[in-house]
């Protein structure tokens, strides 16, 4: 595997390349080009250009997250087809510069939801948090008002101000979009695709649904083993991949996380490790990487991966708010930086305790 961290770029990232690159076994970033909307064409010199400022630094872009999908394409319209060559171009483009795997997701409207993006923990840090009952008792206008509010003046991804300003619309946009419709579409954008990424050998990393259950009445597709296992059937090329995220499929306590990995070989392109804390009342929130901070078992988690020959980039997903750092919730530097050394450390004693028990036998 390769160890990687987010980066929103400059002007949208608290956290700097030269520091990034100081994090222990840390070797590129998951990067973007932020400024662009939905659906808009990414030129050749521009990812270039940011290609040339991740490696003057020694670090390498591992991937893209998100090229992200116009909700025309989502909903299944007729103008989806021009966004979808716009895609393609955009993928013709990251090929041409050497870049292998985009992460995307296919969620209505917004991606992640947190009710609360500064919970303090126990141990006096903040985290991302998810209460239903907040949900359920709110208005999605004012919900997502909320969250802009306390993003400490950072744009987040998948609640961008352009996208925040038209909630009813979208809402209206999407009233007639099922589950099943919304897999259909899906399907389409794949089918559409696959030439491009079989030509250039770009992996699709579909990030789970994240809480993986409908929010605000909006569908959600990518939730279960099920219906993963269900998309890359419909769509069967190893470049159809999944970005396997334990904060998201882990949302639900009946994912079962190392059996999804397993099942699922050869086809995660990019996996986000992160733990969370379930409560008896329904609510979770974040929790250090530390098994036994949260309710995952991550070394079972790792070993899984470990076991099916992962070898694409990972990154710490979202860390603990630490130490008085200003910066976008869930995405700082210190917190993300201990969780990556703890995955490799991880990764490392199972790599060495492999080789071992096989110099016995």
């Amino acid at each position: 595997m390769k160890m990687t961290l987010r980066w929103f770029g400059e002007g949208y990232d608290s956290v700097t390349l030269r520091q990034i690159r100081q994090i222990p076994g840390v070797v590129g970033v998951i990067t973007t080009l932020y400024n662009h909307q939905a659906g808009e064409l990414w030129e050749r010199d521009e990812i270039h250009a940011l290609r040339e400022k991740v490696e003057a630094e020694a670090l390498e872009i591992s991937g893209i997250e998100s090229v992200n999908i116009h909700d025309d394409i989502k909903i299944g319209l007729p103008s989806r087809d021009k966004y979808i060559e716009n895609y393609i171009k955009t993928l013709e483009n990251l090929g041409e510069e050497g870049i292998k795997m985009v992460c995307y997701n296919f969620m209505p409207v917004f991606d992640w939801t947190r009710t609360n993006l500064a919970k303090p923990r126990h141990d006096g840090s903040t985290v991302l948090a998810y209460d239903q009952k907040v949900v359920d008792s709110i208005d999605p206008q004012v919900f997502f008002n909320q969250t802009d509010a306390n993003s400490n003046g950072f744009v987040m991804p998948g609640w961008e101000p352009e996208r925040l300003g038209h909630v009813k619309e979208l809402f209206e946009a999407y009233k007639d979009v099922t589950a099943d419709k919304l897999f259909d579409n899906l399907v389409y954008f794949l089918k559409a695709i696959m030439p491009t990424c079989e030509k250039y050998g770009i992996n699709m990393a579909i990030h789970p649904d994240d809480p993986a259950w409908p929010v605000f009445d909006l569908p959600r597709i990518i939730t279960n083993q099920e219906n993963i296992l269900k998309m890359f059937k419909a769509v069967d090329s190893p470049y159809n991949g999944l970005t396997f995220c334990t904060g998201s499929l882990g949302t639900d306590l009946k994912n079962d996380l190392p059996s999804i990995i397993r099942a699922c070989k050869g086809r995660i392109h990019f996996a986000h490790v992160r733990n969370l804390q379930h409560f008896p009342d329904g609510t979770f929130e974040e929790a250090a990487h530390l098994s036994r901070d949260g309710s995952f078992d991550m070394y079972e988690i790792v070993n899984a991966l470990y076991d099916i020959g992962f070898d694409g980039p990972i990154r710490p997903d979202h860390g603990r708010t630490v130490w008085g750092e200003v910066c976008m919730p869930g995405y700082g530097l210190y917190d993300r930086a201990m969780g990556a050394c703890y995955i490799n450390g991880l990764w490392e004693g199972i790599e060495k305790s492999t080789q071992r028990k096989a110099n016995l036998l």
